[in-house]
């Protein structure tokens, strides 16, 4: 299987609609892949708090038909990145309106090769604390995992990656490869590597960790995209710039790792007690 990760220069001098536009380019560039992806926010850029709500997008928005359109013209799995979605409005009980605006959340969209949307993950854990996107959007709730043709893949976001029991839930699920695009800092870049690893080592799953290059709002990005086999190791990982990320790994090795070193079986917390 072939994936490509597409680390894209986030360029606050480039408008959103070129920067649609070229990174629609770049995955029909990716024909031959079976997977692509983009990272994390990558039309505002993940640290331009003050951009979330003037970029906000209906999850059928401009950005949805550009990346439909070019995983049908590529005939690729395309993980699109997350946008900044202005879900719709929810009304109280006995209001069946549906108008208005409603929340923020940091949504990713996953297209099939005939460019359908396959899934849609609200990213669970937001990055920020007291401030950020931690306040500025509201928290999904929803594990999500995609059956492609050769593996089935579990999609989490960013600062997830720092949270082992999301992937658990993932795995639980049946994800064998876990998808996580980003928009990871440079002054914690040595964490993004640690952790990526460590998601693959402990749950025998492959990992692609797809960053951003450039600068968002005066935040450098760590770049460095990483794909993790699930023994632990490196298959391929980008530089800091610009670039796409090829790889070809093989979906078996996760059954076969499993065989071979059935630590998840031995799993005892998180289980339901045995009954009595």
């Amino acid at each position: 299987m072939r994936a490509s990760l597409i680390q894209i220069d986030v360029d606050e001098g480039e408008s959103v609609d070129s920067r649609r536009q070229r990174a629609a380019a770049l995955v029909r560039e990716q024909a031959e892949a079976d997977l692509v992806v983009l990272p994390e926010l990558w039309t505002t850029g993940a640290f331009a708090y003050k951009a979330f709500a003037d970029g906000a997008e209906p999850l059928e928005g401009p950005t949805f038909e550009v990346m439909s359109k070019a995983a049908s013209d590529a005939g690729v799995w395309l993980h699109a990145g997350s946008i900044p979605e202005r879900a719709p409005f929810v009304g109280g009980p006995g209001d069946d309106s549906a108008t208005g605006d409603g929340p923020l959340c940091n949504t990713s969209l996953v297209f099939s090769p005939s460019g359908e949307l396959a899934a849609a993950y609200r990213k669970i854990h937001r990055f920020g604390f007291d401030k950020g996107e931690a306040v500025l959007m509201a928290a999904g709730t929803e594990l999500v995992t995609v059956r492609l043709p050769e593996t089935t893949i579990g999609v989490a976001t960013c600062y997830d990656l720092r949270f082992p029991e999301l992937f658990r839930g993932l795995v639980d699920a049946g994800a064998e490869t876990l998808v996580i695009p980003a928009g990871w800092p440079e002054r914690r870049r040595s964490h993004w590597t640690l952790l990526a690893k460590a998601r693959a080592v402990e749950n025998q799953a492959y990992v692609l960790a797809c960053g951003t290059a450039g600068t968002h709002a005066g935040v450098p990005q760590a770049g460095h995209s990483i794909v993790v086999d699930p023994w632990g190791e490196v298959l391929a990982e980008a530089g800091p710039g610009e670039t796409v990320l090829t790889v070809e790994f093989d979906p078996a090795k996760v059954a076969t790792t499993r065989e071979q070193f059935p630590a998840l079986k031995d799993r005892v917390l998180g289980l339901e007690p045995p009954r009595r």
